[in-house]
């Protein structure tokens, strides 16, 4: 698995101080992170393929350290937005998760048959000329996993994948993703996703609560969150 490292990291937006100096080492595969809204998951996430920057400290993905290695990282590391809809690009189906391949400079027939073999991997090949907009909200998710993994990174990062989708979709986005064979890294507050995860992170006012498995870590979320309502 790969390895990322937070290095006394720190976060602050203006006078907000949004992740207090932290440093953690990430190598499991299946990898939860939760905490209320606005607790900086969100934040923690976006640092490790450099859509957010950290105010001090560093982050590393393999050893590059992402400040200076943007580009790089992002072609190891994919990000799924909570509403897919933030990731639709092209006016239609096919032409969204073909998008992806350009940088791979391949002819235009080779990158629709890969396109193609993946919409048909994730049951959308009869919407390919349709467009992404006229899809359901499962399959707008489907539509953003297939994109990031037609790209074949070894890591995937998930913010709050399953907030927008009824229960038959967010049981079908947990049975895509535990298929998959890359680092997985999810910011979530669906506590029936991170069923066999390796290690939860528990977040609280920027700073690391609790580390561990989700058998140590998610009662004690659970009974924070309880008894702040």
């Amino acid at each position: 698995m790969p390895t990322i490292e937070f290095s006394d990291v720190e976060v602050r937006y203006e006078n907000r101080v949004v992740l207090r100096p932290l440093s953690c080492t990430l190598t499991e595969n299946r990898i939860g992170i939760v905490g209320a809204n606005g607790s900086g998951k969100s934040t923690f996430l976006r640092l490790i393929n450099g859509l957010g920057s950290p105010t001090s400290g560093a982050v590393s993905v393999d050893g590059l350290p992402v400040a200076d290695n943007g580009k790089q990282v992002r072609k190891k590391v994919g990000f799924m937005f909570s509403d897919a809809e933030n990731q639709i690009i092209m006016p239609t189906v096919k032409e969204d998760i073909g998008f992806s391949l350009k940088r791979f400079k391949l002819p235009a027939k080779q990158r629709e048959q890969r396109a193609l073999a993946m919409l048909e991997r994730y049951g959308l090949a009869t919407h390919a000329d349709d467009s992404p907009y006229t899809l359901s909200g499962g399959q707008k998710q489907l539509l953003a996993l297939a994109s990031i993994l037609i790209m074949e990174p070894s890591v995937i990062l998930l913010d709050e994948p399953t907030t927008l989708l009824d229960l038959r979709n967010r049981v079908r986005i947990k049975k895509e993703l535990s298929r998959l064979d890359q680092q997985i890294i999810v910011a979530t507050h669906d506590l029936a996703l991170l069923e066999g995860f390796d290690r939860v992170i528990y977040i609280a006012d920027g700073t690391i609560r609790a580390d561990g498995t989700p058998d140590n870590v998610l009662p004690t979320y659970v009974s924070e969150m309880t008894d702040d309502h």
